[in-house]
């Protein structure tokens, strides 16, 4: 069973369809046994990080998140969800993340041209600078979705797929079993699946 963290932030249910999509059971829960339970969990999240981070503290939920990554678990962050793994972020401030994986979230304004839009949205190309067995199903310059106006940076030995936006910016992280992914898998069509599959098939 795979478990989607709800602490009330982030695509839960359409997170749910796609991996019903691929014929993999995932709940959506609040519940700290629940995510002990799971053979694998996924932390999505939207908006803000300091509200989000606030919110997966209070719950209690990311002391259970970490703990569980920390003893193998596998571990899929998605767009804010990523950006929590990372030591901190520097979002309106500077917040302390679950520090699963080194490194800090920096804004996207000043590393790419002022002519380009942000938050950047749209569909990008993704370069793989290492291999990495959540993309075993898919091949660099395949597209997918983003939504994103921060990434990941100094995480040069984790990352696994960037995508160039003005500039070349963090698309996806890993280290051990820990995984993130700055775009939506959840929207990103037969692509996005095929990386959600890659995920549910993990062994910790």
């Amino acid at each position: 069973m795979l478990a989607i963290v709800d602490y009330g932030v982030g695509n839960l249910f359409s997170l749910r369809h796609s991996f019903a999509a691929i014929g993999v059971e995932a709940v959506v829960t609040s519940d700290p046994e629940a995510l002990r339970r799971a053979e694998r969990i996924v932390l999505p999240g939207v908006g803000a990080f300091a509200d989000a981070a606030a919110k997966l503290h209070e719950s209690g939920l990311g002391e259970v998140v970490v703990e569980e990554a920390r003893n193998g678990k596998p571990l899929l962050g998605i767009c804010l969800g990523m950006q929590m793994l990372f030591d901190k972020s520097y979002e309106y401030g500077e917040h302390k993340g679950l520090g699963l994986i080194p490194g800090e979230v920096c804004p996207i304004s000043g590393r790419i041209p002022e002519e380009y839009k942000i938050p950047h949205i749209g569909w990008n190309a993704l370069a793989f600078p290492q291999k990495s067995p959540l993309f075993r199903y898919i091949s660099e310059g395949d597209h997918v979705y983003f939504v994103h106006s921060y990434h990941a940076e100094n995480c040069t030995s984790s990352t696994i797929a960037t995508t160039e936006y003005g500039g070349t910016l963090t698309a996806a992280v890993a280290r051990g079993n820990v995984f993130g992914c700055q775009f939506h898998p959840e929207k990103s069509g037969t692509v996005g699946l095929n990386i959600l599959r890659a995920f549910s098939e993990m062994e910790g």
